[in-house]
């Protein structure tokens, strides 16, 4: 039955005014992507943002710590409506800054967002079919904005709070400890001895930016990582882009670089001792005499986690240089003077940098009701890898853990135009991912992957099914063939008005 069906119109019931027809949270890359996309595809839809900082560009803006970079590509981490046009392909922090800050300007999307908001809450009225969400300003004064659907472009990490590895000891180092995520902009390393602990993307983007000041920089890993060492700068799209036109060489490439992404990861689940081979290959060529088996195998297989990029293999160069080190151990405590390992050896150090990884959050943290029902995002199923089983007029964006976060944002945000679309076509104002009994349904691992921070979250994260439509789907190519082409009455997406939705989903009522 479609799904227009599956739920009662009520076309002599209006829906009540609002001040915009789609409300995006966040001004990132998620949230960007998302307004142009309304302005391309949904034009006659009126729209807003709301940023709780003070500037656009959410991680790029708040990440300040050495080195700060893409650790994906810029052919597929950039938007697919906009070419990346500079010569390096893995980009710093300051670069996609400017990359998004174009794109809003040049767009006229800047005079849309309203900074320094912080969303502290979302109410949904069935019975007047649109979204309550309440702001707050850094003073503390609380205002509300109505809209028919709710974007959160938000991300997926806790903006306020990194992970806490807890160390004992913490107190009596007579140092300076920093989180990444924490960076402070007056910090001094020149000639100082400063240990990482960490061995992830940001570890190992911080060691070799601040070994050209600091006395020394050694990185203390628990646990090896997966290394791939790629140029900074890619030749194909630069070749490209001298002899075919900007748009035209962009989608060339971005359609290369996306097949590559999905070769490797295929090729790593299929044959990882031929990964491994070649990965570790690749390190010991750029360290020659100085690699270290037991540093750079880690006792997992390629793609079990995310890779690790390094761009023209300046971690392994700092190292070659001796302004860098690895150390393969636990932490006992810290001391005063630095870290004592539970091997016996002892760092000493004048900063640490804690790179132990995020706290993962769901929905912003921002407390989600639908009809007074406090929504438990555990209890909901994703559809279409972007809405939730039995919440209506809301989507939002977290991207691929084995391809660009961009891939995702860029066709949830088309996919969500096309359901916007399909209700001005149809006459309704709600869509809700209708689900009846989610006992029919069998529950599979969301993240197939054994990070740390993954792991770790595991029981907030909402459910998913071992099929579609009711999974977030790691499998980009598939995705977009789906997310483009599928119908949008598919008999799941329940399309209807105000009055025919005052009484909850069977799911929220339980929830209660």
């Amino acid at each position: 039955m479609a799904g227009t069906a599956t739920m009662e119109r009520a076309a002599d019931t209006k829906a009540a005014p609002v001040d915009q027809d789609v409300l995006i949270v966040g001004a990132g890359i998620s949230g960007i992507g998302m307004a142009v996309h309304l302005q391309q595809f949904s034009p006659d839809r009126s729209f807003a943002l709301v940023e709780r900082r003070s500037n656009l560009g959410g991680t790029w803006d708040l990440f300040r710590y050495p080195g700060i970079r893409s650790d994906s590509d810029m052919h597929t981490l950039g938007f697919v409506f906009e070419p990346w046009k500079h010569e390096k392909t893995i980009a710093d922090g300051p670069a996609i800054l400017e990359y998004l800050n174009r794109i809003v300007d040049e767009r006229h999307i800047r005079e849309r967002i309203r900074f320094d908001r912080k969303v502290v809450g979302a109410d949904w009225d069935s019975a007047a079919a649109r979204w309550t969400v309440t702001l707050e300003d850094n003073a503390g004064g609380t205002s509300t904005t109505t809209a028919r659907w709710l974007y959160l472009g938000a991300g997926y990490y806790d903006y306020d709070e990194p992970f806490d590895a807890s160390f004992t000891g913490r107190e009596d180092f007579k140092g300076q400890i920093i989180h990444p995520q924490f960076w402070p902009e007056s910090l001094d390393y020149t000639n100082k001895k400063v240990v990482v602990i960490g061995s992830g993307a940001t570890a190992v983007t911080i060691v070799p930016s601040m070994a050209d000041k600091a006395a020394h920089v050694t990185m203390l890993q628990r646990t090896p990582t997966w290394y791939f060492i790629r140029p900074a700068k890619d030749a194909f799209a630069n070749f490209l882009r001298k002899v075919l036109p900007e748009k035209l060489a962009y989608k060339i490439t971005r359609f290369k670089n996306v097949k590559l992404q999905d070769i490797g990861f295929r090729r790593a689940r299929e044959k990882p001792e031929k990964v491994k081979d070649f990965l570790s290959g690749k390190i010991k060529a750029a360290l020659g005499d100085r690699y270290d088996e037991r540093a750079f195998t880690p006792p997992y297989n390629p793609w079990d986690q995310r890779l690790c990029l390094v761009p023209d293999a300046d971690f392994f160069n700092a190292m070659k240089a001796d302004k860098a080190s690895v150390v393969t151990d636990h932490i006992e405590r810290f001391d005063a003077s630095g870290i004592q390992l539970k091997s016996g050896q002892h760092l000493d150090a004048d900063i640490i940098v804690t790179a132990t990884g995020l706290k993962l959050a769901v929905a912003g943290k921002i407390p989600v009701r639908v009809d007074g029902a406090l929504v438990d995002w555990s209890e909901h199923f994703y559809y279409k890898a972007c809405m939730f089983s039995n919440i209506p007029n809301f989507s939002a964006v977290f991207g691929y853990l084995n391809a660009s976060w961009t891939l995702r944002a860029d066709i949830v945000a088309e996919y969500v135009c096309r359901v916007l679309n399909h209700m001005q076509a149809t006459g309704t104002t709600v869509a809700t991912p209708a689900l009846a009994d989610p006992a029919t349904l069998t529950e599979e691992n969301i993240f197939d992957f054994s990070s740390g921070y993954i792991q770790r979250s595991l029981h907030i994260m909402p459910k998913n099914a071992d099929k579609l439509p009711w999974r977030l789907n790691q499998n980009y190519i598939q995705d977009r063939i789906d997310m483009k082409t599928g119908a949008i009455d598919d008999g799941v997406l329940a399309f209807a008005n105000a009055r025919a939705v005052a009484s909850a989903p069977a799911e929220l009522e339980a929830a209660e």
